[in-house]
């Protein structure tokens, strides 16, 4: 079968590509943005990109298309599919009807840390010699790809609450059905599509009425938002997991994060020693061996796993060190997910200078939704370097003169590089803020230093 992706670089719908091909598939695929690293591994899957939206893509007719939910009535491509009557169908649908069918699925929901968390599981069953298939909304480091079929029952899978689709309104993950269930955090987000928290608490409780009674569902133990939507009924048994006092916590071996202990009713059961750091990424790990014991994982098995986790890149991706300048990608969509990172830099770091560059690209950010947490999203930064996009729907300036920290705002990428360059010196850090491409300020600040450096 020759099947068709609309938006086939988007996180979601690439793994979603590399699942086809395994499935025997020609698979190709539109986008109008394709970029590494999505683009890189599906290439190396032998899948053919196309550039743009043109109904031209469509010849010779493909045997289905799937329409990602980045596209909607007026797109070129989708115009043609509907005017020329090819089947069609959603990412989650097909993920449905055609991978899960007969799948122990373990879905990692929440508002951030869905990525980081899922790898964690997808590498821990992986490591148990459990052989998981898997979905993962980015590129984990531990496997050379963001999806695979996997050799058995078991199938992790990132559970996205956006929209599956312009004709299908329900978040993605009500399509999955799980039989394990993490979510770890739920705040207000996705501006564009939920007018409020309400909203999306109710897409979550869509999730929870899937989950069976012989399931789990593992959730921290201090979230009202999520307390909230699980009083709307709740059919299945729970484990919480967080600080002292909660059913499963931590305790901190090291400030940083780079060593915990884990507990479970307060009896010790695994000690994790691994290269990531902060808070955040302490609770995902927590959130993680919880739901590979569901499945038979020893915590000290995963402790052990853990220890090897590689990371997943553009989360706190180190991208170069130059004399002592060192460089990060972090795929920053919100300011708790910001806030929780830079305070697990700065307990790494100590004092020295930590330098963020941030572009406000998620539609809710661009929107301006978030103005007043982003205030204080960046104390433990040094400076912040913000940057005003030319389709954002308000101004940053007053955030600027308004924050905490020592800021300013830029209007192009290149002023941007060369005001880090001024304010970096050997020990500084450099953190780059965005879910998105961001002008390719990455590589063209790699190569400002290296320059800088001979």
């Amino acid at each position: 079968m020759h099947i068709h992706i609309l938006g086939i670089c988007g996180t979601f719908m690439g793994s979603l590509a590399l699942l086809a091909r395994e499935l025997g598939h020609r698979v190709t695929g539109s986008d109008a943005n394709v970029y590494p690293p999505m683009s890189t591994q599906l290439a190396e899957a032998g899948i053919e990109l196309l550039q743009g939206y043109h109904p031209e893509h469509l010849e010779p007719a493909p045997d289905l298309v799937v329409i990602g939910n980045a596209l909607s009535r007026g797109n070129p491509e989708v115009e043609a599919v509907l005017e020329r009557g090819l089947p069609y169908t959603s990412g989650p649908e097909w993920l449905r009807e055609q991978v899960l069918p007969g799948k122990w699925v373990l879905a990692v929901a929440g508002t951030h840390g869905k990525t980081t968390t899922a790898s964690m599981l997808a590498w821990i069953l992986d490591y148990a010699h459990m052989a998981p298939g898997f979905l993962i909304g980015g590129v984990t480091q531990n496997f050379p790809q963001s999806a695979r079929l996997g050799a058995t029952p078991f199938f992790v899978v990132e559970a996205d609450e956006y929209d599956s689709a312009f004709f299908d309104k329900r978040s993605k993950f009500v399509h999955y059905r799980p039989r394990t269930l993490v979510i770890n955090n739920l705040e207000y987000d996705h501006a564009d599509i939920f007018p409020d928290l309400a909203a999306i608490q109710r897409q979550f409780h869509h999730l929870v009425r899937t989950v069976p009674g012989g399931g789990q569902i593992i959730t921290p133990s201090e979230a009202p938002a999520i307390e909230q939507t699980l009083e709307q009924g709740c059919w299945t048994p729970r484990e919480c997991f967080g600080t002292e006092g909660a059913q499963w916590h931590f305790r901190l071996i090291n400030t940083d994060g780079s060593a915990f202990e884990v507990l479970h009713q307060g009896e010790a059961v695994a000690e994790v020693r691994w290269p990531l750091t902060g808070q955040h990424n302490v609770m995902n790990g927590l959130a993680a061996l919880i739901a590979a014991r569901h499945v038979g994982v020893t915590p000290e098995i995963g402790a052990e796993a853990l220890a090897q986790f590689k990371g997943v890149k553009r989360r706190m991706e180190c991208l170069a060190d130059v004399h002592g300048i060192r460089v990060y990608d972090d795929f920053a969509h919100h300011p708790t997910a910001i806030r929780t990172t830079l305070a697990g830099l700065r307990a790494q770091v100590g004092e020295e200078k930590i330098i963020a560059l941030v572009e406000p690209r998620s539609n809710t950010m661009r929107m301006g939704i978030h103005r007043e947490a982003l205030k204080n999203a960046f104390s433990d930064a040094d400076a912040v370097l913000w940057y005003q996009p030319k389709e954002s729907d308000w101004d940053l300036e007053a955030l600027v003169n308004h924050s905490s920290v020592p800021a300013q705002l830029e209007h192009n990428t290149d002023e941007m590089i060369h005001a880090a360059l001024a304010l970096s010196e050997s020990g500084s850090h450099i953190v780059i803020m965005s879910n998105g491409g961001f002008d390719g300020i990455h590589q063209k600040l790699v190569n400002q230093l290296n320059r800088h450096a001979l």
